[in-house]
């Protein structure tokens, strides 16, 4: 019996998505655009040659109809490649992983759209009151280095968090480590999810930070994200289910609210995600399902709209990627995807509504195309059949479907 590594690129969007006007996105080309800076710098364009003979590129060049700057001369991939179109609605990172393990939202997650006084005065109340706190700082759009620079040293000398969100469905809750204390923003953001529930925001984060005001403040690996749970039965649960290693590494476990999770593996940084996933793979057995979000991609460089340092990321895990390529078993596969975009060079600072690519690998596999998918739900679709698991709710088969 076979495994399956599901890497998820967080934010490695490819242009192209066919409803991208309806979000304000027309135009959004994450991988294309970080390619077009990189060229253009100094620096020269992007080397990525393990993500181009598994079909990178080549998907991109698919999904927008051109090749990206510098990769103009591509040779034929060595794997399964495509991309694929998300049919949820929203730009979110719950949809994109719930869709891409089989679950189609129908209705989008809430938002709170005001740039100023953005909460609701209800929610805000019970916050403070139920979680005895003097009160909150931001109620805001926000990015969340920039607010945690400006309100920071108010935050230290006032006991109160700083609460804040973006144009994706979430409510965040930054506070310093030790100050205010992780256990004490931990207890906080569980009771933010509680509170949420009338409102349908997909995610509560916990942005934990510390530092002081002369000196800078700098953000934590001690994240959290707490998820509304999938609405109808994930990959992961079918796994689990059926008896199944399901191994989360990075914040699949918080995305997925730990349902369908056996055991979850953290890690700080891509390197250590990669050494978590490697791990992984060293101790699971037949039938293993092992996750992993790169979240740096997003996080650091999408938001912060840091072209050239996405660039650097994208090439470091190229660097690394075959260690994953050796510590591959012969029957298992490789899934790569991403879960939405995150355009560096768009406007503002939140996701962008992108195809994202659809790469799989197993040792000895024929390359071939996968042309353009309708779905994310057809990688799970296609790591189900793989695994000899129940057929999922949404989704045609990558490895035996063509597509539509």
């Amino acid at each position: 019996m076979a495994r399956a590594i599901w890497l998820v690129l967080d934010s490695l969007g490819l242009g192209g998505a066919p409803d991208a006007v309806a979000y304000g996105d027309e135009g959004a080309d994450t991988f294309g655009h970080i390619a077009a800076a990189c060229a253009a710098d100094a620096r020269g364009p992007l080397r990525l040659p393990n993500l181009t003979r598994l079909g990178l590129p080549q998907a991109h060049a698919l999904s927008v109809g051109a090749p990206a700057p510098g990769f103009e001369n591509l040779p034929e991939p060595a794997s399964l490649w495509g991309c694929m179109a998300e049919r949820s609605s929203g730009k979110d990172t719950p949809s994109g992983h719930w869709e891409s393990a089989g679950v189609v939202l129908e209705t989008a997650f809430g938002l709170f759209d005001a740039p100023e006084n953005t909460f609701p005065p209800e929610l805000l109340d019970a916050l403070v009151t139920r979680g005895r706190l003097p009160g909150v700082l931001g109620n805001c759009h926000a990015s969340g280095t920039e607010i945690i620079a400006r309100l920071g040293e108010e935050h230290i000398a006032s006991g109160k968090p700083i609460v804040y969100t973006s144009a994706d469905s979430v409510f965040q809750i930054a506070a310093h480590e030790e100050h205010f204390g992780l256990q004490r923003l931990l207890d906080l953001c569980v009771l933010a999810r509680e509170l949420l529930g009338p409102w349908n925001i997909g995610r509560v984060i916990a942005r934990p930070f510390i530092g002081t005001a002369r000196d800078g403040y700098v953000r934590t690996g001690n994240r959290r994200d707490y998820a509304l749970e999938p609405p109808a039965p994930t990959l992961l649960d079918v796994a689990r289910a059926a008896g199944r290693e399901v191994v989360s590494v990075g914040k699949i476990s918080d995305i997925f609210a730990a349902r369908g999770v056996t055991r979850a593996l953290k890690g700080n940084g891509h390197d250590a995600l990669f050494d978590a996933t490697l791990s992984a793979m060293a101790e699971t057995g037949d039938g293993a399902l092992i996750a992993t979000n790169f979240v740096d991609f997003d996080s650091v460089y999408g938001h912060r709209r840091n072209a050239l340092g996405y660039g650097v990321a994208l090439e470091h895990f190229d660097a690394r990627l075959p260690e994953v390529l050796a510590a591959l078993r012969p029957h298992d596969l490789l899934v790569m995807s991403a879960d939405h975009g995150c355009d560096p060079t768009w406007p503002g600072s939140d996701h962008t509504r992108e195809r994202v690519p659809l790469l799989a690998f197993a040792p000895g596999i024929a390359g071939r195309a996968l042309g353009r998918r309708d779905s994310f739900a057809d990688l799970g679709q296609g790591i189900a059949t793989h695994l000899g698991l129940a057929r999922l709710a949404h989704g045609r088969c990558f490895l035996t479907e063509t597509a539509p």
